[in-house]
């Protein structure tokens, strides 16, 4: 809480940044490529409802478009438009200038522990839910 937090004091919400959910949905088509709603709502536990108000927002801002399903399934699925792509980049460049400010004076063993208990945390939030963040 208090990082995000942190991230919207620190200018986060500037002009041009995605919007939570936005990032969250983009970020999770990029690591897995092309998505339907079933398969977003399926991936954060949401109701199909829920992800469809947030894909046509996205689809209005020009950071995804719909696309056939490139394995040929019914279902259309929404890809990354090079506009979302900056977007991302661009927002991700942000989190990671934050968490810069934050970790200053950390020598390298604090921020690799951390990083390794957040990977692990994250992990064990993922086996009780029972879905899995694809990882490159």
């Amino acid at each position: 809480m208090l990082i995000g937090r942190h991230h919207a004091m620190a200018g986060g919400r500037s002009t041009g940044a995605l919007e939570r959910s936005a990032y969250l949905l983009l970020s999770r088509i990029e690591a897995q490529g092309p998505m339907s709603i079933g398969q977003l709502a399926e991936a954060f536990q949401l109701d199909a409802s829920t992800v469809n108000r947030q894909a046509a927002a996205m689809l209005r801002a020009g950071v995804v478009e719909r696309i056939p399903d490139p394995d040929g399934g019914v279902a259309r699925k929404f890809a990354i438009t090079v506009v979302g792509g900056e977007a991302l980049t661009e927002d991700r460049r942000r989190h990671q200038e934050g968490l810069d400010r934050v970790l200053k004076g950390w020598s390298e063993a604090e921020v690799a522990g951390l990083a390794t208990a957040l990977t692990r945390l994250n992990r064990s939030i993922e086996d009780l839910q029972g879905v899995v963040w694809p990882r490159g």
